[in-house]
């Protein structure tokens, strides 16, 4: 699932205004989709959305947000890719480097190593 498909399924409800648009964990969108089926019943696109949360989130949010940390302080990247690698953790370097394709810069091997090492610790 897409992060714009999650941003959008979010905001369906109209009496909600988007504030801000930015690329968040599939752990922070299901810690949000949680909290907001405790006020609301969710709508269909939600239930979706949180059963498929459920089925492929490894990170808890605390997780994520520590992760998202440490990967920047590794390398410099887009708020996308870094959620991305989030999301997916990614354990070869194959899978990393499909992740960096939409980058406009590749990887040095250490950099890749740390990186991986980082998804080891949080897998």
């Amino acid at each position: 699932m897409s992060l714009k498909a999650l941003t959008a399924i979010f905001f369906q409800v109209s009496s909600m205004k988007v504030n801000e648009i930015k690329p968040i964990t599939m752990a922070e969108a299901k810690d949000i989709l949680a909290k907001r089926a405790k006020i609301k019943e969710l709508g269909y696109e939600q239930k979706l959305a949180m059963e498929h949360l459920k089925k492929f989130t490894k990170l808890k949010p605390d997780e994520a947000k520590k992760f998202l940390a440490e990967l920047s302080a590794i390398v410099r990247m887009s708020d996308e890719t870094a959620v991305q690698i989030a999301n997916l953790l990614p354990k070869t370097v194959d899978e990393l480097r499909l992740i960096f394709a939409r980058e406009k810069f590749s990887l040095k091997e250490d950099e890749i190593n740390r990186i991986l090492e980082l998804v080891k610790k949080y897998s």
